[in-house]
């Protein structure tokens, strides 16, 4: 329980006891059935409808006007009051009125009596800033019992009054407040109590401007809460639209669906439990959710009825496909049904996709068939290897014999030995499929050596490069006497700037003619 909802049950039940007090203490009121003649007209005045507990009291209040002396009657006793006879002893145990008489607080008396006073017929009156007002009549008992009594009246609205200071002190919710605050200013106004009146309505003024403030701040945290209510929704309403507006070709249909249930939750839950938003805003608000639902529905089923269209095609495409790679599947034409797998494979590749379901289960049948072809051409080809096994075993021993060729020395030699291992390798015959690039690549080796050796020495016997290398030597020994000549000159002359640039060209020509000479004893 929160402290407000404590405070409310607190001043609640101060109020309860306030409103018992009264009467608890309400002093007798019946009238003696000997009453004197004068006093019959007030007596008869007292209206019938105080067998009503609660409008006896204020029917005694009203001023009984003073008559003129009546033609003597037959004495009758008055009708008592719902206090009186509450408050009357049992027959066994009857006792004079007075004796049956609360006794009233001498300090209630005395806060009273300085706002009020008391007439010999019972009439109260109250002072309010200096004048006396009647507050109402008591007949029958004590001007103190009288005073006491509307005294009461004013303790109870003070009651009321300190009650409804405190729910305003506590900020308990300012329900009815309001009302509370009407009310005890209608009692004050009526002026039928006695007390200090005009502060007591002073107070409730002061209440009342708290009691607004009260309310204007509960109203602007309501305003608030209602704001934010409203952002909440709109936000709702909002990405509702946002996912209904996608590009359905780009939509992630699953996680859209999930989200827009998740909203459709979210606002189901704000309709029941959220603060109320008005019905205006709150069917503007559910006509437009209502609307993105229905497009994100009718673009799902579109797209889904698409997805199912291209599904069957691509289903159509790719059972043909497989019809074709069934029938290959028995094939004996190795090489000829290997191009058709080839083919087919990327027909398929190019087909469109079906369904994840379809597509796997279409792929699955393809793949089988060509699994199929490739596990007889494999069981075919391993038994031709078993049968190659033996020629394998001879070409290594080839292969062994070409390899003692290297390295070329004597090119004719070399030769004679390469083609009688070539004639003896074809007489072999083929290798299984596995080793048949090892072996081939081996040879391939020995004879690349020896046509590089071949050419090699065509080039130094070759009468065109020789003339070139003799034509270089000549022009380079020319050049090289040259620079001789211009070096001694330089050393003559003292010119370190030519020496030096004379002696870097003559190393360099000096390099290149070693160069050249190398090669032309090579070639000879």
């Amino acid at each position: 329980m929160t402290d407000s909802q404590q405070s409310d049950e607190t001043a609640a039940a101060a109020t309860d006891q306030v409103q018992a007090a009264p009467a608890s203490q309400e002093p007798s009121t019946d009238i003696a059935p000997a009453a004197p003649a004068s006093n019959s007209a007030e007596v008869a005045a007292v209206p019938a409808a105080e067998n009503d507990a609660e409008s006896a009291p204020e029917a005694q209040e009203q001023v009984v006007p003073a008559t003129a002396a009546p033609t003597p009657a037959p004495a009758r006793p008055a009708a008592p009051s719902p206090a009186a006879f509450a408050a009357r002893p049992k027959p066994a145990a009857a006792a004079p009125a007075a004796a049956a008489t609360p006794a009233v607080a001498a300090t209630t008396l005395a806060e009273a009596a300085r706002w009020g006073r008391v007439e010999g017929d019972g009439h109260v009156f109250v002072t309010i800033d200096g004048a006396e007002q009647s507050a109402g009549q008591y007949p029958g008992v004590s001007d103190d019992e009288a005073l006491a009594y509307f005294a009461r009246k004013f303790d109870d609205v003070l009651a009321q009054l300190v009650l409804l200071e405190q729910r305003v002190s506590s900020k308990a919710p300012s329900t009815d407040m309001q009302k509370a605050v009407t009310h005890l200013r209608e009692q004050l106004a009526a002026r039928t109590m006695v007390g200090d009146i005009l502060s007591a309505e002073a107070r409730l003024t002061a209440l009342a401007e708290q009691v607004s403030v009260l309310e204007r701040g509960e109203k602007a945290e309501h305003d608030a809460v209602r704001a934010a209510e409203l952002a909440a929704r709109e936000a709702i309403v909002a990405e509702a639209e946002e996912i209904a507006g996608a590009d359905p070709a780009q939509v992630q249909w699953k996680t859209s669906s999930a989200r827009m249930a998740e909203l459709f939750d979210a606002w189901k839950a704000a309709q029941k439990s959220g603060i109320r938003l008005g019905r205006s805003n709150e069917d503007a608000l559910w006509k437009r959710f209502r609307s993105a639902r229905t497009i994100f529905d009718r673009h799902r089923r579109a797209y889904f009825s698409q997805l199912d269209s291209n599904n069957a095609v691509a289903k159509t495409a790719k059972e043909k496909l497989i019809t074709e790679a069934e029938a290959l599947s028995s094939s004996t034409e190795w090489g000829y049904a290997a191009g058709e797998y080839r083919r087919l494979m990327d027909d398929w590749k190019a087909a469109p996709r079906a369904s994840r379901k379809d597509d796997d289960a279409l792929w699955a049948r393809f793949r089988a068939a060509q699994d199929v072809f490739f596990t007889h051409r494999q069981a075919a080809n391993e038994e031709i290897d078993q049968e190659y096994s033996a020629n394998l075993t001879v070409k290594e021993a080839l292969l062994e014999e070409a390899k003692t060729i290297l390295p070329v020395k004597d090119l004719a030699t070399a030769k004679k030995q390469l083609q009688s291992i070539r004639e003896r390798w074809e007489d072999a015959g083929k290798v299984p499929r596995a080793d048949m690039g090892r072996i081939e690549a081996g040879l391939r080796k020995i004879e690349d050596a020896v046509q590089g050796a071949e050419e090699e020495n065509w080039q130094r016997s070759n009468p065109e490069t020789k003339a070139r290398t003799n034509s270089a030597l000549s022009q380079l020994e020319s050049a090289i006497a040259g620079l001789q000549d211009d070096l001694a000159a330089a050393e003559k002359a003292g010119d370190q700037r030519k020496i030096k640039a004379a002696r870097e060209a003559l190393e360099a020509r000096q390099a290149w003619l070693d160069t050249i000479q190398r090669s032309a004893s090579e070639l000879s």
